[in-house]
């Protein structure tokens, strides 16, 4: 959420950034509703100012045997008032909060102007692409040939958009899951957490999920919604907290089953593991000061591509132009792994990873502060997180770099994880 003394002393900047953004920008409810709220709010003061007066003013008159009834009266009429003002104060706070809720993140400087992908800056590439004597097949046909991805079955259980892993495909994806992981506590320094995989509304709004993406969002009968990201438990763990400057930048790692109605992607990747309706996923989340979150955004960025170099799969980082960024996002880095397999065998690059910096857009929501050490007054912290990574469609990157005519070979570094050194 943006600041809305910021918003509406900086309306031309505001305006033109968000346009970046493809959205347009109109002040004019939210001056009214701010005009509103101060003349209430310099009503109340008067009153409360009057009723202090009278306040000191009865027992003088008492002492004095002079009647109060008149005073009573008055403040009986102006606490009436006082009561009016309240609730029309939090009517007109909750009109402007509705109002802040829509308004996407500002982009940050350095992010390219650009309607859409075709605007992305690649920013570098890693690996060598391999070179096949065949055809490279897609992943879904390698694994539905090995009996180790199985979407016939999972769609009788569940329907379209879903997986059943069989056998070695099962202990691929847990093999991943703890290498990715161990990676991340043991050498990256990140804390393990286990969250819940539903959260409520207060935390999924934090996030930037509610109000606007409802409809990409799994809702239970009680109410709660299963999480579309372990980002958004992770988020909310310092919920209306105020954290210590020391103890910052916090890094944490989890992994969780994530769920997508993919309500907006009708038609795309309806094939395989790149877009389904529950994937599991490795997520990394920072808290960290203004100063230093963006350095802390580059480091983020390269832990997450150090499992892509330990597992030898070719990959590139681009950043996102301001008209295909999240809505909450102020800048995003995207991972890029190489499926060779891809567009008929002629390989594409996809998203496997968005390493992004939210700034205070989504701490500002949770109401996450930490105090300074000089002593000043809390600041809102800025949050950062990526895929560190996403497991499905790091299992179709292994399955279409490493395969071969009968099979695929298992990345050196996986081995261990898994016993074996081939599926085929």
């Amino acid at each position: 959420m943006l600041d809305i003394r910021f918003v509406l002393e900086n309306i031309p900047k505001v305006r033109e950034s968000l346009a970046k953004k493809g959205f347009r920008f109109d002040p004019s409810d939210l001056e009214h509703l701010n005009d509103q709220r101060k003349k209430l709010q310099k009503e109340f003061d008067d009153l409360r100012f009057e009723q202090n007066q009278v306040s000191k003013e009865v027992p003088l008159r008492k002492k004095e045997k002079k009647p109060v009834d008149d005073l009573m009266e008055k403040m009986k009429v102006v606490a009436d008032r006082v009561k009016k003002i309240g609730e029309e104060s939090s009517r007109i706070e909750g009109k402007i909060n509705e109002i802040l809720l829509t308004l996407p993140n500002l982009p940050h400087p350095s992010v390219p102007v650009g309607t859409d992908a075709s605007f992305n800056k690649e920013v570098r590439k890693w690996g060598e692409i391999r070179k096949f004597s065949f055809k490279p097949r897609e992943h879904w046909e390698i694994g539905e040939t090995l009996k180790i991805l199985d979407f016939n079955a999972a769609s009788k259980i569940a329907g379209s958009r879903f997986v059943v892993y069989r056998g070695l495909g099962a202990r691929l994806e847990r093999a991943l899951i703890n290498f990715m992981l161990d990676l991340h506590t043991q050498k990256h320094g990140y804390e393990e957490i286990w969250p819940p995989s539903m959260a409520n509304t207060r935390s999924l709004t934090g996030t930037a999920n509610l109000p606007k993406f409802e409809a990409d969002l799994y809702k239970t009968t009680e109410g709660l919604y299963l999480i579309p990201t372990a980002e958004v438990p992770l988020t909310n763990l310092y919920q209306d907290e105020v954290l210590k400057e020391e103890g910052l930048p916090i890094s944490v790692t989890a992994f969780t089953p994530c769920f997508r109605s993919e309500a907006g992607a009708a038609g795309k990747d309806t094939q395989g593991l790149i877009r389904q309706h529950q994937f599991n996923k490795v997520e990394l989340m920072k808290f960290a000061t203004p100063e230093t979150s963006y350095e802390e955004l580059e480091k983020l960025l390269s832990h997450a591509e150090k499992v892509l170099q330990l597992l030898e799969i070719p990959y590139r980082v681009v950043t996102l132009c301001s008209g295909d960024m999240s809505f909450a996002s102020a800048k995003t880095y995207d991972i890029e792994v190489w499926l060779p397999g891809q567009n008929e065998g002629k390989g594409a690059y996809r998203e496997i990873s968005s390493c992004s910096n939210f700034e205070d857009f989504q701490a500002r929501r949770v109401n996450t502060r930490y105090k300074p050490k000089d002593g000043g007054k809390p600041r809102l912290v800025h949050t950062l997180n990526g895929s560190g990574l996403a497991i499905g469609r790091t299992v179709a990157a292994i399955l279409e770099n490493f395969q071969d005519e009968k099979g695929f070979k298992i990345p050196k570094t996986l081995q261990p994880y898994l016993g074996v050194e081939r599926i085929g």
